[in-house]
């Protein structure tokens, strides 16, 4: 996430901190909110802390813990208000008004319904100043896929794409490594290590036969998910190594039964449905047992199929399109499987950036 610089010692200064230190924990909390926050007495930052993992303890706390003096009568600057409930870790605002802190500010309300306003209200309460607001913009982009999942109760999705300036991901015979440069795989696996899941359809595990990990970190615990409509994972694939791999395959069409016990037999989690209208495993079901699981965020790594069926169902959030420069001519289009009737029906991004990463052009942009 790139952030504004702010030059003077402000509220959005010292909030620029907390916001930068939430960025730290990025990976490693979800489906929990990444939240920083810094301590300020005097003008100057005696404490700084953020959420370092799930189930740990929370960004305020953190910050008072490691503060270097006294936090009586201190500001604290947070990036999400504190929360008001007992779940793996204590009520953070009750911690919040034992201290002795004489101001709070908040970049932004969490939308749990469990919190929203109450850990305002209840530091009010308490003769705590509170301000809310101080780069919420930024806040809310930062945890972006936690308020979808809080409020749709749905995984935040992002497709990630690398494509020749034609569009096209692969040659007609399938080659495609590779076709964007080394720094734009570099930026890829960081897009990665902030998901939870890595996705993929069965041509691209049966075409590359990949591990679907972390590269740039080893500790990084990623679930994998297989689209396998007819469950030809094969046993020996690499992506089966380690746990946490979820197959989606269709509902009363499986070929072998024993198959479905092998993979059961190493770990494998095997998901049935029926198809959609189009004949395809249904993004609806796939979503929403991924939800049920705690999956906060998708990150889709597949082919043409997967690609042009996660767009034509609109449940694409986010999308990195990687364009390398160069023409393929005749080969495989990630909108291969995009059929519309008239130019009224495009898919369209609401917004986008442009940037170059090594001799690449990346597009990144949103569609919900």
């Amino acid at each position: 996430m790139r952030l504004a610089k702010y030059s003077s010692s402000t509220d959005e200064f010292f909030m620029q901190q907390a916001l930068q230190l939430a960025e730290k924990g990025r990976g490693f909390v979800s489906p929990n909110p990444v939240v920083g926050a810094v301590i300020v007495k005097k003008g100057k930052i005696i404490g700084k802390g953020f959420h370092k993992q799930f189930g740990k303890a929370h960004a305020e706390v953190n910050a008072i813990n490691y503060a270097k003096g006294k936090v009586k009568d201190a500001t604290l600057y947070v990036t999400l208000e504190p929360c008001t409930f007992y779940g793996k870790t204590p009520a953070c605002v009750i911690t919040l008004i034992n201290s002795g802190l004489k101001r709070v500010v908040t970049a932004t309300k969490d939308p749990n319904p469990k919190v929203f306003g109450k850990g305002i209200a209840m530091l009010k309460k308490a003769g705590i100043e509170t301000k809310v607001g101080v780069l919420e913009k930024e806040a809310r982009k930062q945890n972006e896929s936690y308020f979808k999942f809080v409020t749709k109760k749905l995984p935040y999705v992002i497709l990630k794409i690398a494509a020749s300036l034609d569009g096209k991901i692969a040659l007609l015979n399938g080659e495609s490594k590779w076709i964007n440069s080394r720094l734009s795989r570099d930026f890829a696996q960081k897009l990665r290590l902030g998901a939870d899941v890595i996705l993929v359809g069965i041509n691209t595990i049966l075409k590359d036969d990949p591990r679907l990990t972390c590269r740039i970190e080893q500790g990084k615990r990623l679930t994998k998910v297989i689209l396998d409509p007819d469950l030809e994972t094969p046993i020996n694939a690499k992506v089966l190594s380690g746990n946490n791999l979820v197959v989606f395959t269709r509902a009363g069409r499986i070929n072998d039964n024993r198959k479905m016990k092998l993979l059961t037999q190493k770990g494998v989690r095997i998901i049935t449905t029926k198809n959609d209208a189009n004949g395809l495993l249904p993004w609806n079901k796939i979503l929403k047992e991924l939800y049920k699981i705690g999956i906060g965020t998708v990150f889709i790594e597949g082919g043409a199929t997967v690609a042009s069926s996660a767009l034509q169902a609109g449940i694409v959030d986010k999308f990195f399109l990687f364009l390398a420069p160069k023409l393929l001519g005749k080969g495989i289009s990630f909108t291969d499987g995009i059929h519309l009737k008239n130019l009224d029906h495009a898919i369209k991004l609401k917004e986008y950036n442009l940037s170059q990463i090594g001799e690449d052009i990346l597009i990144e942009g949103y569609f919900n």
